[in-house]
């Protein structure tokens, strides 16, 4: 699906021919749309996002909220409702039961946050009782499109786990690198974020990110490259690397970027948004389903493009529920 220039040794080279958004379209052209519970669609934002997914034909949206509500923000964005199920509910709290009660029963395949708080979505969807926990740890992941970057960059956890411990993170970077299978980046390189690059006492994400890789080696975490600690220049930039003379399959050439914390990780997703021009999609992932998670600061294409990873997840998890017992 992502296709960038990469030497056989493992180094980037050229300019940046990838281009995420129209790749990510163009993968979904032929795939069935997903049906999607659109958690209180009640501002403009959330529901044109809804409609314009739907319009490409990437979802089936069940709106789900007070009816009167979504009616009115339809009205005054000149949106017909009428090909659209809506099921009304009295509040935002309702919605997000609903919503999850809905995935619960297989009328839906994705939850779509709407003008609601994130924490209370989530609170449902990890509800032990009614809720779609599964044995991982949920966590978020920004796919970023960079324009100075010749590949799909995807930064975990910048807005679920505030402070996560070594089993979370583990977790986390376990989830990304499933997302990266779906984008189809065959081996992803994890790199472990921390400020430095050598494993330091007294700055314990570097002994976690030491954790990790050797949890890594001993099959706990799969399907990846991981290094780590590795400060953010020499995670992404070959030359820093190579003057820090850092020895790595990871160094310069990162796919996913693992970071110590959430205000790590949402600060350094937004600057590469506002000051790098970067497009983002987000999505959480290790609950039942895929759950879009948009902004209102978010452009049209970054919504779409949410839209479009949780529908090649969706996907994916069909083929693999249909695929043969080996």
């Amino acid at each position: 699906m992502f296709q960038y220039n990469e030497d056989l040794d493992g180094s980037l080279t050229g300019d940046n021919p990838f281009n995420g958004y129209e790749m990510l379209m163009d993968a979904c052209k032929t795939l069935e749309p997903i049906k999607v519970a659109v958690v209180h669609p009640c501002d403009d934002a959330s529901l044109t996002s809804a409609i314009d997914a739907a319009k490409a034909g990437l979802i089936i949206p069940l709106l789900v909220g007070p009816v009167a509500r979504i009616r009115a923000v339809a009205a005054h964005e000149g949106i017909d409702l009428r090909p659209y199920r809506i099921i009304d509910v009295e509040h935002s709290h309702a919605a997000a039961a609903k919503s999850v009660e809905l995935v619960r029963s297989g009328e839906a395949e994705a939850l779509m946050k709407g003008s609601l708080h994130t924490d209370e979505l989530l609170a449902e969807v990890v509800n032990k009782v009614t809720g779609l926990r599964t044995n991982r740890r949920i966590s978020h992941c920004f796919i970023m499109d960079v324009p100075t970057y010749p590949k799909p960059l995807i930064v975990t956890d910048g807005a679920v786990n505030i402070a996560p411990d070594l089993r979370a993170k583990a977790d986390i970077c376990q989830n990304a690198i499933d997302l990266a299978h779906v984008l189809r980046i065959k081996t992803p390189r994890v790199a472990i974020l921390s400020a430095v690059e050598t494993v330091t006492p007294e700055i314990p994400s570097t002994i976690e990110a030491a954790a990790l890789c050797k949890m890594a080696d001993r099959g706990q975490i799969t399907g990846a490259l991981l290094d780590g600690p590795l400060a953010l220049d020499n995670a992404i930039s070959m030359e820093a690397a190579k003057t820090k003379k850092i020895v790595s399959l990871v160094a310069g050439q990162a796919d996913i970027l693992l970071v110590p914390d959430l205000e790590a990780g949402n600060i350094l997703a937004k600057q590469l948004t506002f000051l790098a021009r970067a497009e983002a999609a987000g999505i959480v992932l290790g609950a039942r389903v895929p759950i879009i998670l948009t902004s209102r600061a978010d452009t049209v294409r970054a919504r779409m493009a949410s839209c479009a990873v949780a529908v090649l997840l969706v996907h994916d998890r069909r083929t693999k529920l249909t695929a043969p017992a080996v």
